[in-house]
């Protein structure tokens, strides 16, 4: 039954802190999974990610239904997944007539052009870990070719990003 909690309230707690959406909140989401309840390290996490991003869907559903499958069976997926949803779904109820009254007031402008430097911290923060444990786990020359190849996929040669992580993932089980 704690376990239940304890899913609950990873996933839970990143679900109200993370203004700006799914993206905003899987930091927050890393930091309960890996450091506050230790049921993944960083590289089983940024695995349950890279899979989450190359299905379709929100990716904080994905992960909180397989992370609290994975650490507490059927309820345990169940009981993360209303977790990440009901954050959201509690604060559309409440401040959706107060944010619509408000939509044009130059602060609530100001404050979501605020929040996103934030937002681009805490994701650089986890690219750094993600790099760090590449490099760590992978070497140099491994991690140098992912990050070129993936950069010229996505940026230069505009492929979908499940294309590019599959390929990654194809590349991993066959060279590494």
């Amino acid at each position: 039954m704690l376990t239940l909690w304890h899913l609950f309230l990873a996933f839970f707690i990143p679900g109200i802190l993370g203004y700006g959406g799914g993206p905003a909140s899987i930091p927050l989401v890393e930091h309960e999974v890996v450091n506050t309840y230790h049921w993944m390290n960083v590289d089983e996490f940024s695995r349950v990610l890279a899979l989450g991003n190359s299905l379709p869907g929100p990716i904080a559903t994905k992960m909180a239904g397989y992370i609290g499958f994975v650490n507490g069976g059927l309820l345990g997926g169940v009981a993360a997944l209303f977790a990440t949803v009901a954050p959201s779904m509690l604060l559309m109820i409440v401040l959706l007539k107060i944010l619509y009254k408000f939509k044009d007031s130059p602060k609530v402008k100001r404050l979501t052009l605020l929040i996103r430097p934030t937002i681009a911290v805490l994701l650089g923060l986890m690219t750094y870990d993600f790099l760090h444990d590449s490099v760590t786990k992978s070497g140099w020359t491994q991690s140098i070719i992912l990050v070129l190849v993936g950069y010229i996929l996505l940026e230069r040669i505009k492929i979908h990003p499940a294309f590019v992580i599959v390929a990654a993932l194809c590349y991993g089980a066959l060279l590494m």
